[in-house]
Order: C-alpha cells, then structure tokens, then sequence
C-alpha cells in the first residue's frame, strides 16, 4: 500500500520526464545516498571498506561502462580489462610526469586515453557483429598486455610493469584512509551513474537501443550505424578507463598488468549479464553479486560453527557460487534487475491480480 502513484500528477513535461517518477522512489535514492555517504564512513571497519565496499564501488562503475556498450548498444566486448589498464597507466604516466597534475584531472585524462583506444578497437564493429567482435576486442586485451610488459615508458622504466602511487590528494585534502578512498570512489561513481542515466534517456541512447534491437532498421530510418557504434565504444571505454585508473589509484596503490587480465574482463562482462543487459541498476546488482557473494560464502561456514577447513570452503564457495551463477540465468535471464523491476510493479498493483 505504501508504493502506489495515487495522488501523484504531473504538471508539466519536466515532471513526466524526470528520472524517477515516483515519489517513493525519489525518497529512496536519497536515503540510499544519505546513508552511503554519511552513515557507512562512520560505522563500517577499514577492512569493510577496502575489502567490499571500495572494490564494489569501482567494478560497478566498470560494469556501468561496460553495459553502455552491451547492454545498450549489442556490442560484445571481451577487452574491458584492457581498457581499464589503459585508463589506469594513462592516469599514472600523467600524474608522474607533469607536475602539479591535480588527481581528478590525471584520472579524466586516463579516461581520455582509454577512450583513444577503444574506439580504434571499435572499428572493426563496423564491419563485423557477434563472436567475430569479441574476438576482436579480445585483441585489445593481448596487445594491452604485451604493450604494458614491454614498453618501458609506458611503466616509466619499470621492467616488471608494476608501478606505484602515494600521497593521493584532491584540492589539498588528503585521499589516504580507507573512509576517503571510499567516498572518493563513491562520489565518481553517484556522477557518472546519474550521467549515465541522462544520456541512455536522451537521442543518443535511443540510437543505440535501435542499434541493438535491428541495424538494419535502425539505418533505413536514418540512424548512422558508424556514429552510434562509436559513441558507444568512447562512452564506455571513457568510464572503463576511469574506473580503471580508481582500481591502480584508490584501491590497490601498486599494481601491475596482472590487475587488469582477461579474468577482470570475463568478472565484468558476467556482472553485466547477471545484473541485467541495459540496465544501470542491473550495473550495481551483478558487481554486488560478483563481489559481496563469495566473501559472504566464504564466511558463511564459520558464523555457523560450521568445523571446515579453508581449502574446502573456498571449493564450496565456487560450486555454490557458480551454481547460484546457473540459477539466476535459468530462473531470470534478463538479470536480477529484471527481478527487481517485476517486484515494483508487482507492488504498485498490490493486491489486483492484474
């Protein structure tokens, strides 16, 4: 009774247009925020924050640019490992080498330089679709790889590809402890989430639902195929590679290309599906199932009393886990955002059968 529209009129196109509609739902979303801004830094533990909630935030805002490009446009991509380590040693080489370079601005510019990357591996979109795609965008990930092995100044001289940073800071307050790091990593992600959602909302959005649903069609009616494929690939290689650059920046501190291979793109790709293909909030469900799932398995055994021993219990986290993985695709293959979005209009017809 409590999730119902009765009452609610709207006034002008603004009104009708907004992104959330429902009054509830606007309360919601910012007691949501309210709380994650202000109440987690206060009560989570430092091990809660750069154990969950810092990866979380991060893989979700990967997952968010990677479902731009699945999700919304139908363009299969197995390289977003590639792209974020490319954001993420764009950002390194320009926070070292110019001076005084403001973090914001060095993590932007990673983006930039992912974005360079992924639209040249998005050309071959033009001509090829399918499993012919992603083994093209896997290239991405191999010759990503290699380049950051073997070309020194991409690593500034290291020969071993790790690099480093320290003394993070943003207009002079320091980004150290793992309460900054979190709502460092938090306010990127409310931004570009709420970017994210104006632009699938808006003229270029529909040009790449279209794109997706029939190409064909799509360019009979006047959608130029070259402009959306694109756009897709620079809007969601731009939020890859600053999701990248936050990975090596706020949660690892040193890293090397093993941060970024093609496990991280294959994590991400399963959190698009799992979470829900065209969906932002589907971005949010599969990176908390991805990320908080196992760590809850894996303790799961001990909060009971349960006498296991390590080994076996990280085998048993990776059968239920995959079975779980099996189960949500039978049961929903839309996602679990689908499951979401049917239990809300299952409560704003409560109790009509209908």
């Amino acid at each position: 009774m409590l999730y119902r529209e009765n009452g609610q009129f709207k006034s002008s196109y603004r009104a009708d247009q907004q992104i959330f509609p429902i009054l509830q739902d606007r309360i919601a979303i910012g007691l949501l925020l309210a709380f994650a801004f202000v109440v987690v830094p206060l009560i989570a533990t430092p091990y809660l924050l750069t154990a969950i909630f810092i990866p979380f935030l991060i893989l979700s805002l990967a997952a968010l640019g990677l479902n731009i490009l699945v999700g919304y446009c139908g363009q299969i991509s197995l390289g977003t490992g590639a792209f974020m380590a490319v954001g993420a040693y764009a950002a390194y080489n320009f926070h070292i080498r110019l001076d005084g370079m403001p973090l914001i601005a060095s993590l932007l510019l990673g983006g930039l330089a992912s974005t360079a990357v992924g639209v040249l591996f998005g050309i071959p979109s033009l001509r090829i679709k399918g499993l012919y795609l992603a083994v093209a965008t896997l290239a991405a990930q191999f010759f990503v790889d290699w380049a950051c092995l073997r070309l020194q100044w991409v690593t500034n001289g290291s020969s071993s590809g790790s690099v480093s940073v320290a003394g993070l800071n943003v207009f002079g307050l320091a980004v150290e402890s793992p309460a900054q790091k979190y709502l460092f990593a938090l306010t990127f992600l409310a931004v570009f989430a709420l970017l994210a959602k104006n632009l699938v909302r808006g003229a270029i959005g529909r040009e790449w639902m279209a794109i997706r649903d029939m190409d064909v069609a799509a360019a009979v009616i006047g959608i130029r195929p070259v402009y959306a494929k694109l756009t897709a690939f620079a809007v969601s290689s731009f939020i890859v590679g600053v999701a990248g650059g936050l990975w090596g920046f706020v949660h690892l501190g040193s890293w090397e290309p093993a941060a970024f291979n093609i496990d991280r793109s294959f994590q991400l790709l399963f959190m698009v599906i799992i979470g829900g293909l065209g969906s932002i909030m589907g971005s949010f469900f599969g990176a908390a199932f991805i990320v908080v799932l196992p760590i809850f398995l894996d303790k799961l055994p001990y909060w009971f009393g349960i006498p296991i021993d390590t080994a076996t219990a990280s085998h048993l986290t990776f059968m239920v886990f995959g079975a779980l993985i099996v189960f949500f695709l039978i049961v929903e293959p839309h996602g679990i955002a689908r499951l979401w979005s049917t239990a809300k209009e299952k409560l704003r017809l409560w109790p009509f059968p209908h």
